[in-house]
Order: C-alpha cells, then sequence, then structure tokens
C-alpha cells in the first residue's frame, strides 16, 4: 500500500474523502500502467496531494500528482497549461478523472538552501513578476473576491474553535481585509495563490522563464491583487520572528524588501501578510495541526502595535 504522509491524510479525512485515500492503491496503479511509469517513493511537504516519484518508460525522471477531490484542481491545471512552463513547473500529461497530472521531475526547494530570508524573498518576487504574466483574461469568470472570502473563513473558524487568539488579532485582520477587498478588479492579476519558498523548486536545467534556475510548483491560480502572493510569502518566517529581539521591526523590514523586489506597495504586502498569518493558523487549526497553526497565531498576536 502506498505510504500516504500524515498530513495529506488528515487533510483528506477533514474534508470528507477517505474514499479517495481507499482508493489511491488502484488510481496509481492504473496511472502507471497508462504512462509506461515505474514508481518510485513518496515526497513529503505538501496537505492537499499524493506525490509520488516516477520514472518514465523513457528512464527519464517525472513526478506523478494525484490532487485530493475538491481541492481546486481544474484551476490549478488551467494556470500550468496557460504558463506553459514559464514561471511554473512543466506539465507533461493529465488525467481529469483521477485529478492526477504528470510533471517535470525538479530539485531541491529554495526553503532547503542555506539561502537568508532576504535572497529567498528576491527569488520569490523576481520569480513572481515572470508568473503574473499568465493573461487575465483566461480567468474573468471569476465572480469572488479572496480578500472577503478569508475575512468570512477568519470570522466562522475563530468563532468555530472557541476564539484561539485575541479578538483585537481578529479586527486587525478583519480592518485589512476591507481595505484590500477595495482594490479594483483592473489591477488583479493571475496569482500563484501558495508562493512561499518550499513552492519554488530549482529547475533542471536553466530556461527561459525560471529566475537563477528556479520555477514554482502547486498553485492555485485565481485573479487577485498581486500584492496578496507577497504577503503569503511574508505570512510565516515564524522561527525569525520569534527569535527576534524586536519582531514588528523584523517583519516591517523584509516586507519592505518584499515591496521593493516585486514593485509594490509596502503598506499592502504588510496588510495581507498579516491576514494571511491570521488566516492560515485559523485553517490549519481546522485541518487539526493546533502545534503548527499555535506559531501563527502567536506571531500574529506579538507583530500587534
Amino acid at each position: 500500500m502506498v505510504a500516504v504522509p500524515e498530513a495529506v491524510r488528515i487533510r483528506a479525512v477533514s474534508q470528507g474523502q477517505s474514499a479517495w485515500l481507499i482508493g489511491l492503491d488502484d488510481q496509481l496503479r492504473r496511472l502507471c500502467k497508462n504512462w509506461g511509469l515505474t514508481p518510485g517513493r513518496v515526497l513529503d511537504g505538501g496537505t492537499a496531494s499524493l506525490v509520488v516519484e516516477v520514472t518514465r518508460s523513457d528512464g527519464t525522471p517525472a513526478v506523478l500528482k494525484l490532487v485530493i477531490p475538491g481541492i481546486d484542481f481544474h484551476d490549478q491545471l488551467r494556470l500550468l497549461e496557460l504558463a506553459g512552463g514559464r514561471g511554473y513547473v512543466r506539465l507533461l500529461g493529465v488525467d481529469r478523472e483521477a485529478n492526477g497530472y504528470l510533471l517535470e521531475s525538479l530539485g531541491e526547494s529554495l526553503a532547503d538552501t542555506a539561502l537568508p530570508p532576504g535572497e529567498q524573498i528576491r527569488v520569490v518576487c523576481d520569480l513572481l513578476r515572470v508568473a503574473w504574466q499568465v493573461p487575465a483574461t483566461s480567468y474573468r469568470d471569476q465572480s469572488w473576491n479572496n480578500a472577503e472570502e478569508l475575512a468570512r473563513l477568519i470570522t466562522e473558524l475563530w468563532n468555530r474553535h472557541n476564539r484561539p487568539c485575541p479578538e483585537r488579532v481578529v479586527e486587525r485582520a478583519l480592518g485589512y481585509a476591507a481595505r484590500r477587498a477595495a482594490v479594483p478588479r483592473s489591477e488583479w492579476v493571475v496569482v500563484h495563490g501558495d508562493p512561499h519558498p518550499g513552492n519554488v523548486l530549482r529547475a533542471p536545467e536553466a530556461r527561459e522563464g525560471s529566475v537563477g534556475g528556479y520555477v514554482f510548483v502547486d498553485p492555485t491560480g485565481f485573479l487577485a491583487d498581486p500584492t496578496y502572493d507577497v504577503g503569503i510569502l511574508m505570512r510565516d518566517w515564524s522561527d525569525q520572528l520569534l527569535a527576534s529581539d524586536d519582531p514588528r521591526e523584523w517583519q516591517e523590514h523584509h516586507c519592505a524588501l518584499a515591496a521593493d523586489h516585486s514593485g509594490l506597495d509596502r503598506d499592502a504586502v504588510v496588510e495581507w501578510a498579516y491576514i494571511e498569518r491570521v488566516s492560515s493558523g485559523l485553517f490549519i487549526l481546522e485541518v487539526g495541526d493546533p502545534d503548527h497553526a499555535r506559531r501563527f497565531l502567536q506571531t500574529a498576536e506579538l507583530l500587534l502595535p
């Protein structure tokens, strides 16, 4: 039986997809047979999909990804198809019935390098400027606003989980979300949706559309204020914040770096980073990882004036 990472198992069960877990072995065998693949080790790190190293019939390595039903498979797929490897991992095959696709094999993540936070932020922001070139006209059917959606999520989860952080943390996040929701749609781009350093991997060879040899994996893919992506980049760094003598100064300095590299507004980066820190902490609590969630919520409190 395939060894499903615990984080993926928890996410699937929390979303009512236990049947998906039971059927994974059959799905994996079917896709390997159809695509002429030899399966290898299961890769860890994500929560939304089973990711397996495979070898193609010609001996080249690749990665097979099976996404939990209900988790943005079609949006991910549309973005990867439109990008065509520019700023993103290359798509090699698709099986819509299985929520599965075959991807080029990539190297280590930016998060696993020895680069300091400032350099990682530079690489991600430079790569975002390439990734945002995907035509927004392909997404004009989107009617919702992600700032409004996150405000609803924060309110709902904070109450559902017995208010696990101070009310002023939530009030600050909701105030920022109201401002970010007012950004005109004419300024929106197709965002990655989760561009943290762990989702930035080294390409097997330098190519047009990579930055410093890196490309993105695991996009969500929807229309939003581009500063949202930069805010996601700045939502974590919890180890650095908890170790800092002045967490607010550390965060503001690095948000300013991110704003400079992305060409966007510093205050908007700060606000999106805070919204994402709070919403991520509450969402992680919802899917059953309270220790990880606590770090997000604890640092959100530290960043209050």
